[in-house]
């Protein structure tokens, strides 16, 4: 099987992990905070806390800007984690439409800011292209809004240059095993705000005030670590698969453009065709991992309150991921390609 997601460790994860078993010292270590340093410097801002989870990243972050009974804007599409944080911190989530490249819609965020009043909005990075910062920032200024970004998706992604995740007010990360820098499980918060970074270290630091304990291990923190230093070079391999697709792919599908000022890291590569489910089963029985990111949108997950989100709704009944991780040989993509134009030829046929 092709697997659509596939993590690799090597010798350098495994003498760390020697080394932290033999030490004794298993959390709150020199390797958390080395990770938490090179994380931060690699994202360009001044505080990151490192949490178990990306979803414990995005609640403790809600927590930090005090959303109990406030208005929280999340778009219709991405993991459920990016509104059930919400719910769990007390907000009240709105869920708008995306536009053309999956992610939050900023003309419709406008109408939703205008009627809810929210105290946060919550852009998710989908798929690992940033949502439009630009248009989300100045809503944000206009209206006087926090702006969250959801970067679980997007390791290494830009914006304008910048780092996705430092370009709001704060991020949240995940390091789930399937995203770009895997470490199992584990999460990360970042800010370059001093008072919200205080704010996150009371609802993490035991203390004067009520915590959680959140922590992730040395464990993570050193197979995290090596995992960053490859990065650049895992992302580079990604986007150049992604050309490959899309070079022969095109016409034959619905492929992911990259925004003019975005760098698009491919944390998965997302295609839309009319018979996917037909071409799913085709793919996996040739032995290539397919599968919907995601077969639902958030609001009709959770009953949250929505806007319109006919977009989203068209676009949930054809997306459908295939492998680009960095670890697919060049043979494999193209009988990936060759499979794909294949599926598409005998679904059109039983349509004849």
């Amino acid at each position: 099987m092709i697997r659509i997601i596939e993590p690799r460790f090597f010798e350098e994860e495994k003498q760390i992990v020697l080394e932290i078993l033999e030490s004794g010292h298993i959390t709150r270590g020199k390797w958390t905070a080395l990770f938490q340093e090179e994380f931060a410097k690699y994202l360009g801002v001044k505080h990151l806390f490192t949490v178990c989870s990306g979803t414990v990243a995005l609640f403790i972050a809600l927590k930090a800007l005090n959303v109990e009974g406030k208005y929280v804007v999340v778009p219709a599409m991405s993991f459920m984690a990016t509104i059930d944080a919400v719910y769990l911190a007390g907000g009240i989530p709105v869920v708008v439409d995306v536009d053309e490249y999956y992610t939050m819609d900023p003309s419709q965020l406008e109408d939703a800011v205008k009627r809810y009043r929210p105290k946060v909005v919550i852009p998710v990075h989908l798929y690992g292209q940033p949502a439009d910062m630009d248009a989300i920032m100045w809503l944000s200024e206009r209206y006087g809004f926090y702006v969250l970004e959801d970067s679980a998706q997007a390791h290494g992604a830009e914006w304008r240059g910048k780092k996705a995740g430092s370009l709001g007010h704060i991020s949240a990360f995940s390091f789930y095993a399937s995203k770009n820098v895997p470490m199992g499980e584990g999460g990360a918060i970042a800010t370059q705000d001093d008072r919200l970074a205080k704010e996150v270290k009371r609802w993490i630091d035991f203390g004067d005030h009520p915590a959680f304990n959140v922590r992730i291990t040395e464990f993570q923190a050193g197979i995290g670590y090596v995992q960053l230093k490859r990065l650049e070079e895992n992302n580079q391999r990604r986007r150049q698969i992604a050309s490959f697709y899309a070079q022969h792919l095109n016409g034959a599908f619905s492929h992911p453009e990259e925004r003019a000022k975005a760098f698009h890291v491919y944390h998965l590569y997302t295609l839309r065709h009319p018979e996917r489910d037909r071409i799913i089963e085709e793919l996996k029985a040739k032995g290539i991992d397919a599968r919907v990111y995601y077969p639902y949108l958030l609001h009709e997950l959770r009953g949250a309150e929505s806007l319109p989100t006919p977009r989203a709704e068209a676009f949930r009944r054809e997306v459908f991921s295939i492998p680009v991780h960095p670890y697919l040989t060049d043979g494999q993509v193209e009988f990936i390609v060759e499979s794909l134009l294949s599926a598409v030829r005998s679904a059109q046929n039983r349509v004849c």
